[in-house]
Parts: C-alpha cells; sequence; structure tokens
C-alpha cells in the first residue's frame, strides 16, 4: 500500500462519515437557527482523521466497520468540530478560518457559535446514549470520550496552552499540553474504535499506545505547519502560533528537532502494531502518512 492509496481511503472514509453524519443530524430533533450553526460546522471540509481511526481500529479487530462504530465515529467528530468551534473564539486563539470557511462565529455571531459548540458535544453523548446496541459498550464508550475529551483531557490541554502563551516554555509543558490536548483524542478515536470491534484489554493498550503516539506527532507536524505552510493549504490562519506567542514545538525545539522527535512517535506508534501483524498494515501507513502531510 502506497501512499497514493492511504490518502484515497481517507478520502472514502472521510465522505462515508459524512453521510453518517448528515443521516444523524438530519434525524435529530433541533432549534433550526441551531440546526444551521451545526451543521454549518460538521460540513465544513475536514480530513476526518480522528472518526475514520476509530472506523479502521474496528475494522482491525472485527474485520469490519458495524453500526457501534459508525455511531462512536460520529461521537468524536461532533466533540472535534465542538472543540474548533469553540477554538476559533476572540476569547480563545481567535481565528477567522477553518478548514477554508470562515469560522462559525464570523459566519453567525459568538453566541450562535459557543451555542452550536454546546450542542456537537451534548449530541455526541447523546447518540452514544441513545444509538449503540448494547448497553455495557454504550457505557464504557461514553466512560472514554468523556475521560479524554473533558477536563482530565483535552480541556486541560487546551487550558495549559492558554496558560503557556508569553511563557519560554518547556519540552515539559509542550508534552502536557499536546498530549491532552491532540494525543488523547486521537488514542480515545482507537480505542473507542476497538471497544466497537470487540478488543481485548491486550489490544486496547496497543490501540491506546498507537493513539496516543500518532497523536503527539499529528500535533508536532501541525506546529511545523504554522511555521512553514500557507493558509490556502491548512485551510486556516498560518502564522497564529507566532503571534499569539503560543509554546510550540519549533519555538522549544526548533524545526529539525521537532520533525526528528515526530519521525520517532510514528517508528513507536507502528511498532505497538506489532502483535496484528499485516492486518494493521492501513494504521502503519496512516502513521506515515499524518508525519508527511502538507494540510
Amino acid at each position: 500500500m502506497n501512499e497514493a492509496s492511504i490518502d484515497s481511503r481517507l478520502h472514502m472514509k472521510a465522505e462515508f462519515m459524512n453521510d453518517v453524519l448528515g443521516r444523524l443530524v438530519s434525524s435529530l430533533e433541533i432549534n433550526d437557527e441551531l440546526r444551521k450553526a451545526i451543521s454549518y460546522s460538521l460540513e465544513a471540509p475536514g480530513k476526518r482523521v480522528r472518526s475514520v481511526l476509530a472506523l479502521w481500529c474496528c475494522e482491525l479487530i472485527s474485520g469490519e466497520v458495524n453500526h457501534n462504530a459508525e455511531i462512536a465515529a460520529a461521537a468524536i467528530e461532533m466533540v472535534h468540530t465542538y472543540s474548533l468551534v469553540h477554538d476559533d473564539l476572540p476569547a480563545m486563539d481567535d481565528d477567522d478560518l477553518r478548514r477554508g470557511v470562515a469560522s462559525c462565529h464570523k459566519f453567525f455571531d459568538e453566541a450562535t457559535a459557543i451555542l452550536a459548540g454546546d450542542g456537537l458535544l451534548t449530541l455526541a453523548f447523546e447518540i452514544l446514549a441513545s444509538k449503540i446496541e448494547e448497553p455495557v459498550v454504550s457505557v464504557r464508550l461514553i466512560r472514554q470520550l468523556a475521560e479524554d475529551a473533558g477536563p482530565g483531557g483535552m480541556i486541560a490541554g487546551q487550558m495549559a496552552d492558554l496558560k503557556a502563551e508569553n511563557t519560554d516554555g518547556s519540552r515539559e509543558v509542550l508534552e502536557y499540553i499536546h498530549i491532552n490536548k491532540t494525543g488523547k483524542m486521537f488514542r480515545c478515536s482507537a480505542v473507542m474504535g476497538g471497544i466497537c470491534g470487540g478488543a481485548d484489554e491486550d489490544q486496547l493498550r496497543c490501540l491506546s499506545e498507537y493513539g496516543l503516539k500518532i497523536g503527539l506527532g499529528f500535533q508536532i507536524a501541525d506546529d511545523i505547519l504554522d511555521v512553514c505552510a500557507l493558509s490556502e493549504q491548512l485551510g486556516k490562519t498560518v502564522g497564529k502560533d507566532a503571534g499569539a506567542a503560543k509554546c510550540t514545538y519549533p519555538t522549544v525545539m526548533g524545526i529539525a528537532k521537532s520533525k526528528q522527535l515526530a519521525e520517532r512517535l510514528a517508528d513507536e506508534a507502528t511498532a505497538a502494531l506489532e502483535p496484528f501483524g499485516a492486518k494493521a498494515d492501513t494504521l502503519r501507513m496512516l502513521a506515515k502518512a499524518l508525519l508527511e502531510r502538507t494540510k
């Protein structure tokens, strides 16, 4: 499998997720104005890497994408999108561009964006509670998402990221920020996909390590792209990290050492997949593709 094929498979699975999300949102009873803002944010062109990761991890364990994995992947995408909507707000990173289109608060207004984000976060747990076929699986998925997206995970990382602005920073601070802000949601995707596929505890540990490593590598690559890429490539404003005096890997370690660290994390991630053998080749290729991305 070459890089072109992994990009093609990512695109196909992203289109699949777009259909799943569209059907879910259209079936829910939501205020029309709120639905417009939620749909606008969800439908903005995105890579869907986290939700696709959940689908592929389910496939790795069970050999197919089942209904539970579709719902889990949709919940992950809703939480990720809510985090972007809120992250773009003036009180946070204050960005007018997201996924190549106007940020939610610019297209609508700040209050609507806040409520749309709140709605997406709540909807994620609603669908996990109401649309997962087995109650035990539902509870496990809800707990995993709450742990990794909540104040002990993504939100903790976002808070630390804000507090680290205009400081010298350190590698330890960086790791804390990005493991929590980004790494744990990738871990969440991998583990939730594994749960949906019926993974045992040893398999979940492998998927957890893989997800955390590629998530941290993904963030390092993102930090580098903020320095080197164009806004047209990323679909968001570049140079924002430097302008906001963010604590990032390039500012603390330099670009060359940051690239070396990202490569090492990709190697460690693929090593975690060894027990799965050749069945995990798609995930191995994903680790490399995320490292080499240009947008």
